[in-house]
């Protein structure tokens, strides 16, 4: 239903006033009166207030809204006057700090998508949150699409929970600030810093492998949060990005799940659809999940596990005294060499385009590009991503002994 906004212009007895207009508008506007619907105030403050008058279209509302500011004026002890701002259509609202909508001054054409409180410009949630958010509202509100929205979610969570989601996208960033120093050994107090947070033990954990480049006070530290042992505390888990990808070790997807696009997700959904955990959180799409290999884990008993060759190409155990390729693979050497050689040369190729593009970024065409991956748009982390995948595919190369 289109609602509008309607902003008095003194803030001066603000809530007498709003309680004036929503009785005034309340009772005026009704079917009782000759109007197609009933009136009714949804949200209103100091300053302004939302009517929502029943109607089906934008063109509809307009007459009605500049009349009602009028008619609201006139109730009002000059010179206060209540005046005529916008029309929301469609519009979402999940609380009083929290709302979205389609913004219309003309009724022709809409002027952008409105939003309060919600996690599409917050730095502290991770790029994943806010694409995810803006991408549903997008089909929610300007394509009125709520199932391709549904849709659009559920392939996200899915893509998380089986670990096929890129690095960049699930980078959290905060500022090193007060209560950091004693974390630090720089100073501080320690009542400063009563509670732990990821960022700050990441910051520790970095001055101790190589004070020269850890992060200081003021910096944004970015993170992601990794998988750890049974019963470790989110900030013991926070982890470098590029230290994630040089040491191939494995996001928490759960958590991201669970502490990042949940809340925002139940938010937006709530109004639209029934249960929103049974129907978007839970489900056939979120069945599938990556589980770490042994490997990538971190624990007492890896010291006795012995590391087994596979054959590189059905992975089958093979002896490596004998090749790396088992003896249903050997009369295939030649199909499988090229085809570990086009990975390579696929991956080499991504590294070029993505480096292109850092350079037409920072304008930096002969000399190196300093970026700490911060907010970037020069996708920082997928290049480390990448610099991996050459980095490994050239190792199986490598093994062909040629």
């Amino acid at each position: 239903m289109p609602c509008l906004p309607i902003a008095s212009s003194t803030t001066s007895y603000g809530r007498q006033l709003l309680e004036k207009t929503k009785e005034f508008v309340e009772k005026k506007y009704t079917i009782a009166n000759g109007y197609k619907h009933d009136a009714q105030v949804v949200y209103g403050d100091t300053d302004s207030v939302m009517v929502k008058f029943g109607t089906k279209s934008v063109e509809e509302t307009f007459p009605l809204a500049i009349e009602a500011a009028d008619e609201c004026s006139k109730i009002f002890p000059s010179p206060i006057l209540l005046e005529f701002e916008k029309v929301y259509f469609p519009y979402l609202l999940m609380n009083k700090k929290r709302y979205a909508g389609l913004m219309w001054t003309k009724s022709d054409k809409y002027d952008k998508m409105d939003t309060k409180g919600l996690e599409t410009v917050r730095r502290d949630n991770c790029a994943l949150v806010r694409e995810v958010i803006q991408t549903s509202l997008d089909k929610i509100l300007i394509e009125q699409d709520v199932q391709g929205a549904i849709n659009y979610v559920k392939t996200q969570i899915s893509d998380l929970l089986q670990n096929k989601m890129d690095i960049s996208r699930l980078v959290i960033t905060k500022s090193l600030n007060k209560g950091a120093e004693y974390a630090l050994g720089i100073g501080g107090k320690k009542e400063d810093y009563k509670v732990k947070q990821a960022h700050v033990e990441l910051a520790a954990r970095m001055k101790k492998r190589d004070a020269g480049s850890a992060p200081q006070m003021g910096d944004r530290v970015p993170y992601v949060i990794i998988t750890g042992a049974k019963g470790a505390s989110t900030y013991e888990r926070g982890e470098d990005p590029i230290y994630v990808l040089e040491n191939s070790l494995a996001i928490d997807c759960k958590w991201y799940l669970t502490n990042q696009l949940s809340k925002p997700l139940t938010r937006i959904f709530e109004p639209i659809i029934d249960d929103v955990q049974k129907s978007l959180l839970q489900g056939d799409h979120t069945r599938k999940i990556f589980i770490p290999t042994p490997a990538a884990r971190k624990g007492s008993l890896m010291m006795f596990a012995v590391k087994t060759s596979k054959c590189i190409g059905c992975k089958a155990p093979v002896n490596s005294q004998n090749g790396h390729l088992c003896k249903h693979c050997i009369p295939k050497e030649a199909e499988i060499y090229l085809g570990k050689l086009q990975c390579l040369r696929a991956a080499e190729k991504s590294y070029a385009e993505l480096w292109s593009t850092a350079q037409k970024i920072h304008s930096s065409y002969h000399s190196d590009i300093m970026c700490t991956g911060d907010g970037c748009a020069c996708q920082f982390y997928r290049r480390k991503k990448v610099q991996a995948d050459i980095r490994l595919a050239q190792e199986a190369l490598d093994k062909f002994g040629r």
